[in-house]
């Protein structure tokens, strides 16, 4: 099943579904696709769109200054910040790292008597710590209690992530929660959160859309990074489809 979740949604993103075009294109000397296919890389590889694509998925979140955000059972605070590095005993930052200090920085505020990190490990990465386990780490050198942490068992997508939060927080009939994570990421992990049967107070952090940035001509010619944005939210676009239509089945 994780193979299926993980594998099939590229076939439907820019880079798989481009070379698709692309290879299939040449296999049968259908030059049209070939050109198709190239084009649909480049446009999709535009700064511009994948910005634009980006605004999509982030419209509607906002930075909530703390004072401002009600209280709750527990803050939870989605993986998917950290790389694994030789010699880095608790990783590195990746560019997400802003949902572990806003989780902190909620809890500290008093928001929620517990803070809550999924223990996220891809099943081809045995021999890793889970993630819940170094930022916990983490979390102690910040000055959170070892008591006021949970860890969930190990999980590898949001809908693991979901389910066992809502275990742990069984106690609760209807759990409120503080959900911290990238605000492209928001609009499906909060739907799978309300469906797991908890009240979600989004927390939307790691902005990914420059909205104060002036157009320039750079904006249409491909990058790496244009095409890491469009990739990002149409994967996005096709897990809430997929969740939203699961769902209602």
């Amino acid at each position: 099943m994780l193979i299926f979740h993980k594998v099939l949604p590229v076939f439907f993103l820019p880079l798989g579904f481009g070379l698709l075009v692309i290879v299939a294109g040449a296999l049968f000397k259908r030059w049209f696709a070939v050109w198709v296919g190239v084009t649909l890389l480049y446009l999709l590889a535009m700064p511009i769109s994948g910005d634009a694509l980006m605004r999509i998925v982030e419209d509607g979140n906002q930075v909530v200054p703390i004072r401002q955000v009600e209280k709750a059972d527990a803050v939870v605070v989605l993986g998917g910040m950290v790389r694994y590095v030789p010699g880095a005993a608790m990783g590195e930052w990746g560019e997400a790292a802003d949902r572990f200090f806003a989780g902190v920085s909620l809890y500290q505020a008093g928001k929620a008597p517990v803070l809550v990190f999924p223990a996220g490990r891809m099943p081809w990465m045995p021999h890793v710590r889970p993630e819940g386990d170094l930022l916990r780490e983490r979390a102690l050198l910040e000055g959170v209690p070892a008591d006021a942490m949970f860890i969930t068992p190990e999980v590898q997508n949001t809908a693991d992530e979901a389910r066992e939060v809502r275990t742990l927080l069984q106690y609760t009939a209807s759990p409120r929660v503080i959900l911290v994570t990238s605000a492209f990421h928001m609009p499906r992990a909060a739907m799978m959160f309300r469906f797991a049967g908890m009240e979600v107070e989004p927390y939307p952090v790691d902005f990914r859309t420059d909205y104060y940035k002036e157009w320039t001509p750079y904006d249409v010619l491909p990058s790496v990074r244009g095409l890491e944005n469009s990739e990002l939210a149409l994967r996005e676009l096709i897990g809430l489809a997929y969740y939203r239509l699961a769902h209602m089945l």
